[in-house]
């Protein structure tokens, strides 16, 4: 048994048995343990921001750029919103102990299914030290022990964030293993971790394609894969184009380095004429570069020639691909064959092409007029999110505090047997 494999199975013990005592805890306690984690991050913001100042440093000198660096770096205002996050799940109702139906049977046997949480949480991160506060928040609240392991380039930050929360949490009652962070970043330590069948009850990947191929490859656990956002905005014949000009820049230019940005722009050829060129001329000026296809390089001539992978890239930078289409069940079939399950949106007045589009497209979000960038487990309401879906087993989306959970079916009688 290597070394990597006998550190992360002591923590995946050291977990199942805090998850037996945390499913016992009252709403009471868990609620005064994250706000006194809210706390405990900002006040410690300056050692928070000095060990990520030392991340950021190092990764820089290594080679890291663009949309990762951006992911890597904390400042004041976002040490903040991670607190911000945590007291938000602590305002949520609880779901432990939520009756979700109940009904008795002819032989008078009384039966419910009653929410329950699923045990120990595993959540394996590249460069994000906010996912560190986010997913302690929720699996604290949903009742369940965390393990997480973040990249080697954010270890610093994450070290000194796991600290505060665990302090918190032994401080208002909370065992501090509630909480652990596995501290070898190597592939080695990944890998014994997605093989802790008995002591994991669900991993979640949130990484690059190398990361789900690993998982889908070498875990033995269960897992949800927090997947690509392969993102479109399909602008139909009838769209208030105003409106879809703001909901376009939007999705592509508010935050184009994460997953719910939108990296590909669908046109109705019955407004392309009209529309293109304009959102081009603006999306050109903020930086974009844009891909198309052979129509919409007709209406945008400078427009690169996109090729048959760049429909199936998440980009998540300044480049979006762009192709017209012959309506919305053109723009449909795209995306059926190439989205990633993610987000979807269509800007139209025309209700029944909502309708249409809304139950055809096999995504786990579907906007109607509305930016992809609003699918976030805090725009949501669900007070942050320790992962996005794009899978339909056991959760779909944003998964907030009732996707960390599943369900007991308690039946009581008085005396029944069966015949």
């Amino acid at each position: 048994m290597s070394e990597n494999s006998t550190g992360v199975e002591r923590i995946g013990d050291r977990a199942r048995v805090v998850a037996n005592l945390l499913s016992a805890l009252g709403s009471e306690v868990k609620d005064a343990a994250l706000l006194a984690s809210a706390d405990a991050l900002t006040g410690a913001e300056d050692a928070i921001l000095s060990a990520n100042r030392a991340d950021v440093d190092a990764a820089r000198d290594g080679g890291m750029r663009g949309a990762l660096l951006e992911r890597l770096t904390l400042t004041g205002p976002r040490v903040s919103r991670m607190a911000d996050g945590l007291r938000a799940i602590a305002a949520l109702p609880d779901p432990v102990g939520e009756i979700i139906e109940s009904w008795k049977r002819p032989n008078g046997l009384d039966l419910r299914k009653v929410r329950v949480p699923l045990g120990v949480i595993a959540v394996i991160y590249e460069a994000r030290p906010n996912v560190t506060s986010d997913v302690a928040g929720l699996c604290l609240k949903s009742g369940n022990a965390a393990i997480l392991r973040g990249s080697a380039a954010a270890l610093r930050t994450n070290t000194v964030v796991t600290t505060a929360l665990r302090t918190a949490f032994g401080g208002a009652g909370v065992p501090a293993d509630a909480l652990q962070l596995v501290p070898d970043t190597s592939r080695a330590g990944a890998r014994a971790l997605m093989k802790l069948r008995g002591r994991i009850d669900l991993l979640v990947p949130r990484g690059g394609p190398a990361l789900i191929d690993d998982i889908i490859e070498n875990a033995t656990v269960p897992y949800v894969i927090d997947g690509d956002g392969n993102c479109h905005v399909y602008v139909d014949a009838a769209a208030d184009l105003g409106m879809a000009s703001r909901i376009v820049l939007n999705a592509k230019l508010s935050n184009p380095s994460v997953c719910n940005a939108a990296e590909k722009l669908l046109l109705d050829e019955a407004i392309a004429t009209e529309f293109l060129p304009a959102v081009a001329a603006d999306l050109a000026r903020a930086g974009v570069e844009l891909r198309g296809d052979v129509r919409a390089r007709q209406l945008v001539p400078d427009m690169i020639a996109a090729t048959d992978a760049d429909w199936d890239t998440e980009y998540l930078d300044l480049v979006i691909g762009v192709r017209v289409v012959a309506g919305v069940e053109a723009a449909i079939d795209h995306i059926r064959a190439h989205g990633s399950g993610h987000t979807e949106a269509i800007v139209t007045e025309d209700v029944a092409a909502a309708d249409r589009f809304v139950s055809a497209c096999p995504a786990a979000v579907v906007m109607v007029n509305a930016s992809t960038r609003f699918t976030d487990g805090g725009e949501f309401g669900f007070g942050g999110e320790i992962g996005n879906s794009t899978q339909r087993l056991h959760a779909r989306g944003p998964m907030g505090l009732r996707e960390l959970t599943t369900y007991r079916i308690e039946v009581r009688g008085d005396g029944q047997v069966r015949e």
